[in-house]
């Protein structure tokens, strides 16, 4: 018998979400697609085996008892076990909040206008301009306590909240430090290229995040990936392009925003760039979603921002599964458009307005998340090998997730095989 660890028993269900993993062989794992979002996996009276932060088994309580002793053990006691939720677009660096403009958009303000009248990006991007970096972290860090309860143990960290060299350097560098902290781990990407300047010729703005910003987040290895918003107001086609090229030649890896309000080619342009993930694409046609299907492309769906800033359209999960694409979804989680960090909401509004079923949103907020930021090698999925983090929900069937709608069900959370949430409490984060 065999010493772990860390022994989760008793669960009404293990949720793999790895429901191919005895065919990988030797292949990377990859999101699952299609039809394939439809089995996410499951263990009846299952149990994890879990050492030096990483899974070891996984398999029946009777099984796993029989083959481990663990010197600490969690007892599920008919809870379900899945993995960690993985959020992969989040902007969770800023100065304020911006429940002004939320009060103007019930009045009858839509989000177009509020950011022509220089608030929205602008108005974060002035706040936080004026905001030292000690701020700016101590500010983080609660708002990652937040998705941790909410059981999110991996994000994507997005800058473009500075529009400025030194801010949109220093958001990023604050992530870091952040990912340096607390449990949860952070991914950065870097969205210089989220908005003009209003005091900026556009030009010359775009010629700094070229020359200027995109060789030195590189150089200084503060973000993996660059993202462009393109969208009116935001950047064109050709202008994204443009900056997606010189990041891809300083080792960036492309996300693009796209379609969030109107087809604008953005989902053609993240197809041609092979981006990792594209974001939002609340209004993509069918070409779009054939040009990404076709380049491999990730869609990530942001149902909370469609329903928080109150559009009429919203992206069509259906569609995209039907088409054969692996869908992942996210908060989106801003202080505009979606203040939320509940990955559970987001699985509901799924569910409820995109047409998906409970076993595809699980699987978005999970394995396909994880690979819309490049690890779904050790994120995403409960398997052997993989990253110990995981999450213990407060109800007998994964189906309570997106059913529970706006609960937070999460009872415990686990991280690199440590207890960091117990009974919805934060446990020794630091």
């Amino acid at each position: 018998m065999r010493t772990v660890d860390l022994l989760i028993l008793g669960a009404s269900q293990v949720v793999t979400v790895a429901p191919d993993a005895e065919a990988w062989g030797e292949d990377r794992p990859g999101p699952l697609a299609g039809t394939a979002m439809q089995d996410v996996g499951v263990l009846e009276d299952g149990a994890v085996a879990i050492h030096r932060g990483r899974i070891v088994a996984v398999g029946p309580t009777n099984e796993i008892t029989k083959a481990y002793r663990g010197m600490r053990r969690v007892f599920a006691r008919g809870r379900v076990v899945m993995p960690g939720f993985v959020d992969p677009h989040t902007h969770p660096v800023f100065a304020k909040f911006r429940e002004d403009e939320f009060a103007q958009r019930c009045r009858g303000a839509d989000y177009e206008a509020i950011l022509a009248a220089g608030g929205g990006i602008h108005a974060s991007a002035r706040a936080l301009q004026g905001t030292p970096r000690a701020k700016l972290l101590s500010d983080l860090l609660p708002r990652l306590d937040r998705f941790l309860l909410h059981g999110t143990t991996l994000i994507e960290g997005k800058s473009g909240y500075g529009l400025t060299k030194a801010s949109e350097l220093r958001s990023l560098s604050v992530l870091r430090s952040a990912d340096r902290q607390h449990p949860i781990d952070i991914v950065r990407t870097f969205l210089g290229a989220h908005a003009v300047p209003p005091d900026r010729r556009r030009r010359d703005y775009i010629r700094e995040i070229i020359d200027e910003m995109i060789p030195l987040v590189a150089e200084r290895g503060l973000a993996e990936f660059c993202d462009v918003f393109v969208e009116r107001g935001a950047f064109t086609v050709p202008e994204a392009e443009r900056i997606l090229r010189a990041a891809r030649r300083h080792g960036l890896r492309a996300k693009v925003h796209a379609d969030q309000f109107r087809d604008g080619g953005g989902a053609l342009l993240a197809a041609k760039m092979k981006a990792i993930s594209v974001e939002h694409v609340d209004a993509t046609g069918p070409a779009g979603i054939h040009a990404l299907h076709k380049a491999g492309t990730i869609p990530v769906l942001l149902p909370s921002a469609s329903v928080f800033t109150g559009l009429r359209h919203l992206p069509n999960g259906r569609r995209f599964i039907d088409a054969g694409l692996p869908v992942a979804l996210s908060t989106d989680f801003n202080p505009g458009t979606s203040p939320t960090e509940n990955q559970g909401l987001v699985a509901s509004l799924a569910c409820s307005l995109l047409g998906m079923t409970p076993e595809e949103a699980v699987v978005a907020i999970t394995r396909n998340a994880a690979a819309a930021i490049g690890r779904e090698d050790e994120h995403g999925m409960l398997v052997p090998g993989h990253r110990a983090n995981l999450v213990i929900l407060d109800a007998p069937s994964y189906t309570f997730l997106p059913y529970r709608m706006g609960t937070n069900l999460v009872h415990a959370v686990v991280v690199r095989g440590r207890v960091v949430v117990r009974r919805g409490r934060i446990q020794n984060v630091k």
